[in-house]
Parts: C-alpha cells; sequence; structure tokens
C-alpha cells in the first residue's frame, strides 16, 4: 500500500495488532494485546551500519536478507494466514508539507491533482509518479492540507519483508506522524527528533502539524542543530503569531538545554505510558498511544 493510503480503512476498521518502526539503527515492534493492564510487548532488534541508507531518491534497503530475517524473527508464522501491520518508515525516505489553499476542490481525484502540482517544485522525486496522500486538518477562509509523499519503489522495498513474512501492512505512514500522538492535545508546541545525522522538526497546534522540515546535517555539532531550529521558532512566531509553549526533544542529548537557555523555551523529553522514547522507536510509541484513544 502507498504512503497512509489507508488512512480512511484505517480509522473505521479495527486496528492492526502488529506494528513495526524502521530506521537506520534496526526494527522495533509492538503487538497489542488483549489485556489492557499487561500492555503492548515492544522490542527493538538492532542491525549493523549498511543494512539501511534511508534517503527520498535512492534504494533503501542495502541488505534485503537482514532485513528479511530480523522482520522474520520477531513473531512465529500464523501458518498461512496473514497478519495486519501497521509499518512506521524513516522521516527522510519521505517528504511531509502542509499546504495552504485559498480554495479547494471537492472531487477526490482533482484534490489530488492539485495537490501533486504544488509539490512539484518541492520534493527531488518524480512526483507523478510517487505514492501521495493528504488529509485536510482546517477548514474556514484556509484550508490546511497535510500531504505525504515517498517514491513508489522505495515504499515497495520497505514493505516487502513484511509481506514476505506473513504480514499485510496496510497502514503506512513515516515516524513524525506516528509520533505527533505523544504530544499534549491543546497548545503550540515543536517536536524536535534526532536519528543519527537526520534532523525532523514539527511546530504543532495541539497534534496538528503547521510546518514540518527533515534535513540531513552536514555534521552532528550542536551548531548545525541550533542552525536548522532556529528559523523553525522563528517561523512559529512569525507566522502564528506565538511563541511555542514547549519543545519536546527526542535524541537531541545536550543540545535541549542550550536551547531552553538561548531561546527561552521550556524542553523535556518526548514521553510515552509504553517505554522510553527514543529516536528508533517514537513513532511506533505515538502509534500505541493513538489506538488508546479510538
Amino acid at each position: 500500500m502507498s504512503l497512509l493510503d489507508q488512512l480512511a480503512a484505517f480509522v473505521d476498521d479495527p486496528p492492526p495488532a502488529y506494528a513495526f518502526e524502521i530506521s537506520a539503527a534496526g526494527v522495533a515492534s509492538a503487538v497489542r494485546g488483549g489485556d489492557r493492564k499487561a500492555g503492548p510487548q515492544v522490542a527493538f532488534k538492532p542491525w549493523d551500519a549498511g543494512v539501511l541508507n534511508v534517503s527520498p531518491i535512492a534504494d533503501n534497503v542495502l541488505r534485503p536478507e537482514v532485513f528479511l530475517s530480523h522482520v522474520a524473527g520477531f513473531h512465529a508464522a500464523n501458518g498461512k494466514r496473514r497478519r495486519n501491520a501497521a509499518l512506521i518508515l524513516p522521516d527522510y525516505c519521505a517528504r511531509i508539507a502542509v499546504l495552504d489553499f485559498d480554495s479547494f476542490p471537492t472531487i477526490a481525484e482533482e484534490q489530488l491533482s492539485l495537490v501533486r502540482f504544488r509539490l512539484k517544485k518541492t520534493v527531488p522525486f518524480d512526483v507523478d509518479s510517487a505514492a501521495v496522500n493528504f488529509h485536510i486538518q482546517k477548514q474556514g477562509k484556509r484550508l490546511e492540507v497535510v500531504v505525504g509523499a515517498a517514491a513508489h519503489e522505495i515504499v515497495a522495498r520497505y514493505e516487502a519483508p513484511f509481506r514476505q513474512s506473513g504480514y499485510n501492512p496496510g497502514y503506512v505512514t513515516t515516524s513524525i506522524l506516528a509520533s505527533l500522538d505523544l504530544l499534549p492535545a491543546g497548545g503550540l508546541h515543536v517536536l524536535t527528533k534526532l536519528a543519527g545525522r537526520v534532523l525532523t522538526v514539527a511546530v504543532c497546534e495541539g497534534r496538528q502539524p503547521k510546518l514540518v522540515r527533515c534535513v540531513e546535517l552536514p555534521d552532528l555539532t550542536h551548531d548545525d542543530v541550533k542552525a536548522m531550529l532556529f528559523p523553525t521558532l522563528a517561523y512559529a512566531e512569525d507566522t502564528l503569531g506565538r511563541h511555542p509553549e514547549k519543545l519536546y526533544a527526542c535524541g537531541l542529548g545536550d543540545v535541549g538545554s542550550e536551547l531552553s537557555a538561548e531561546w527561552n523555551i521550556p524542553v523535556e523529553p518526548l514521553r510515552s505510558p509504553w517505554g522510553v522514547v527514543n529516536e528508533t522507536n517514537s513513532g511506533l510509541l505515538g502509534w500505541l498511544q493513538a489506538q488508546e484513544v479510538q
């Protein structure tokens, strides 16, 4: 299935019992059981460097046999019956955008055509042949449309080991979008995630993204991280007219305390009731949190 392609079905149908988050460091897995008191079973299997090369334009899976062995080793096969699963991809393999429209068509085909047109100059791959889906999150004088896009070939390569292992990845999203469910329901916040050299930043009104940026940093210095975050905070003040109430950090280390002192913004780690949140599982834990409120 394409990126975000099963969102409507995901909301209407019972959510899958299995979920996986893929990162350059390995695979995180969760199994939702019937006993809420026991909570979900969460596990992580690291792999060596060189298995995955996260990119929006090149093949991400460099060692498919290692990828497959990790996925196949999580849960015993259930005969020939396929198991529905949610699949959470690395942020940098896709592009997330929040687009503003003065008006928006009512016909689905026309909506998709307009969204693809707006994305053409902002994504590094052929948007006409990409997996694209979107969600209208605000209606009024202007519409805000959250768009996810990724090359079909990249999504298919991520899905392949799961299909080979007896799963049906019917719901596919990205880490930052799934992580939003760990934020408070109200207020203006900034969510920042550093995974390897990839920094993803989302300015959110509650859990609704207003801006999402994802870049691969040349170096992992504090100055490089802050150079990415400063214009994001400036955007929030200039465009939304408010200083963010809090910055939620994942994988930032001690850069967070420097930001708090320099920019007068409280910084705290992203948290989840399902375990310690880090750069390999924030989307998975956010996905689990979303299931609790349904």
